[in-house]
């Protein structure tokens, strides 16, 4: 049975391409019977004639290859494309070593740990980069024998 007429006036009047028109199989030989718009116009109000959804793209693959990448893999050389600061800015990485140490020093000051004089002077340091992390300051902190442990 013939129906591309039909499948095309069902396409410009759906607005969608003629492979997205979907011709119920049971009511074929009703729309093969359709000549006019009109006719096409009646038989998608009952139904006979309808365009199917839009296909999209799966993101399948995509998912896949993020979860790789969260295990490590696929980061190699080969797959980076701007410079190591591009990739991870020398500030990003500073504010990620200062913050926790500085956060540690208010710590140490607020438990009486450490006086407001040791506590600037720490500071200091710490924006000096003598420090790079915070383990590096509590060995610090206890060779110099204001920590315990």
């Amino acid at each position: 049975m013939e129906l591309s007429t039909q499948r095309r006036l069902a396409a410009n009047i759906l607005s969608v391409g003629i492979n997205r028109v979907w011709v119920d199989p049971a009511r074929a030989t009703d729309v093969s019977a359709a000549i006019s718009r009109e006719d096409v116009r009646r038989l998608i109000r009952q139904g006979a004639i309808k365009a199917k959804p839009e296909r999209g793209i799966s993101r399948g693959r995509f998912r896949r290859r993020a979860a790789k990448r969260k295990r490590g893999r696929r980061r190699g050389v080969g797959s980076r494309k701007g410079t190591r600061k591009a990739r991870q800015p020398k500030k990003a990485r500073w504010i990620r070593t200062v913050r926790p140490l500085r956060a540690r020093l208010r710590e140490l000051k607020r438990e009486g740990t450490i006086n407001p004089h040791e506590y600037r002077r720490l500071y200091r340091m710490v924006k000096g980069g003598a420090f790079k992390s915070r383990a590096h300051l509590e060995t610090h902190l206890r060779e110099r024998g204001l920590l315990k442990g």
